[in-house]
């Protein structure tokens, strides 16, 4: 019988088991972070974890925080298994749990965030960081804080009452400056280019709007370090509840994860650090490199084949490389494509950070879903493929592939699969998504005309004919015609 997780049965759990060596009561924070999900209860979290276990960084526990409404489940769900993680790694040699205890509260989540403005104002707290997906910055087409979105008119004329994450930030660093508590660090765990130049950006921005003096003071004092973070992390339903009960735990939130994980950063911090060295996470002054190669190859490659894999009725991220087709797609885009615009990096050139790719994308044991994948593909798109595209055009290398890619996007956008069968709404702008896949069925450029998306791609003609032509094939002959004439013979 499952044991219910909770500190007082943490001795009950079978014995193979790894569990927190330390003692939890006597943890303090240091850290407030924005968005518990699975991903940073399986990275960020983890590291922690991991110090803690080696008696280090006692004082650096997590306060998690969440600024939407869906997140007050997820807090009702850890406040009663006291904050506790199952971790699952899904390895193809076997399967093995630990739960981890480096997050120790949960703020409530609340309209005007005053818990959360009043927590992160408090002097322990030194590191603020966040996982509210690569499209919850509120950037315009150019990259610049959205001074136009309602959440962002509301925070700039109600600095005391926030809504998002950043103007609770703001409002937060506007007490600290008062009592002379002093900065905080910012850390964004985010899939962004220059993540940590973004959220300097947006907090700063948004500080400006409302209190010039505090941005500038912000701008002082604050760090933001960039860095980039790895680690397959699917979603967590009925599957992975039930199997945290095989392994004897009852978590209504259990976490599972590849067997690999990435953590490189800048050694920025205003107000120290814990050393998550220690832990194998990697500081240096090159996070950019790193984070080119993960967010072009591995986040690029994921919507190569996540979109593929929805049209054509492949429901898993592992499938996807048992299909042929969509995988010979992958490899030569990858390498064709998006690996002549990547540099090596320390450990890695980018034919063997392929090579891991496929072994890690192949995993049969990482239920990691072709939908979750595609999900917010109007954020992931620019953020991971199109960079590749004006590589490609500025070099003069290919980008027939990538224009498939973006091709496949609009058929998926649709809403149907090959097979007829709908496909639900998957993206924030999925309505208007729909709606210009539709037109586009008729006339393929309308697509590109979505300048938020696509800038000024639709007026670069190898690209823009490229993307007609697939479009085309597609509706007429069907994707796996599509999939045929882009491998040729080489498949």
């Amino acid at each position: 019988m499952a044991i219910p997780l909770a500190d007082a049965t943490l001795d009950q759990l079978p014995p193979d088991i790894k569990r927190p060596a330390y003692d939890r009561a006597r943890l303090s924070p240091g850290i407030v972070h924005i968005g518990v999900g699975n991903f940073h209860r399986a990275h960020q979290a983890w590291y922690l974890h991991r110090l803690m276990q080696m008696g280090l960084a006692h004082d650096w526990a997590i306060v998690g925080a969440g600024v939407r409404p869906s997140d007050a489940e997820q807090r009702e769900k850890l406040a009663a298994q006291d904050f506790l993680t199952t971790l699952v790694e899904l390895d193809p040699s076997g399967r093995s749990a630990e739960v981890i205890g480096s997050m120790i509260d949960f703020l409530p989540v609340e309209s005007d965030n005053a818990a959360l403005v009043a927590r992160m104002a408090r002097p322990d707290i030194r590191i603020v960081s966040l996982t509210v997906t690569e499209g919850g910055y509120y950037l315009d087409p150019l990259g610049e804080l959205d001074v136009s979105h309602p959440d962002i008119v509301h925070d700039a004329t109600h600095p005391q009452t926030p809504r998002t994450a950043f103007g609770a930030m703001v409002a937060a660093l506007r007490e600290r400056r008062a009592s002379r508590t002093g900065p905080f660090t910012g850390l964004c765990c985010d899939n962004l280019q220059a993540n940590g130049e973004v959220l300097r950006r947006v907090v700063v921005s948004l500080a400006r709007l409302s209190d010039p003096a505090l941005a500038d003071w912000i701008e002082r004092n604050c760090s933001f370090p960039n860095a980039m973070v790895d680690c397959i992390v699917p979603a967590t339903g009925p599957k992975e509840i039930a199997l945290a009960a095989e392994f004897g735990i009852r978590d209504a939130a259990p976490v599972t994860h590849e067997n690999f994980r990435q953590w490189v950063i800048e050694d920025d911090f205003c107000r120290g650090r814990p050393d998550w060295d220690k832990a194998g996470a990697t500081f240096t002054s090159d996070v950019h490199a790193f984070e080119r190669m993960k967010l072009r190859m591995l986040n690029g490659g994921h919507q190569v084949i996540s979109d593929l894999g929805e049209l054509l009725s492949v429901a898993t991220i592992a499938a996807t490389m048992e299909h042929a087709g969509i995988r010979a797609v992958f490899e030569k885009v990858e390498r064709e494509e998006i690996m002549p615009h990547v540099a090596p990096v320390s450990g890695y050139t980018p034919e063997q950070y392929l090579d891991l790719l496929l072994r890690r994308f192949a995993n049969p044991m990482i239920g990691d879903t072709t939908r979750r994948v595609a999900f917010d593909g109007s954020s992931r798109h620019p953020g991971f493929v199109l960079g590749s595209v004006r590589d490609g055009l500025a070099a003069g290398t290919p980008v027939e592939g990538l224009a498939l890619v973006e091709a496949a996007w609009a058929r998926m956008c649709y809403g149907t699969r090959e097979d007829g069968s709908p496909i639900e709404p998957n993206d924030p702008l999925w309505n208007q998504l729909q709606a210009t896949a539709r037109a586009a069925r008729q006339t393929p450029r309308a697509w590109l005309d979505m300048g938020r998306i696509y800038g000024d791609l639709g007026r670069h003609p190898r690209f823009a004919d490229a993307f007609e032509n697939w479009l085309s094939l597609i509706w007429q002959k069907g994707t796996p015609a599509a999939i045929a004439a882009y491998l040729g013979d080489d498949r």
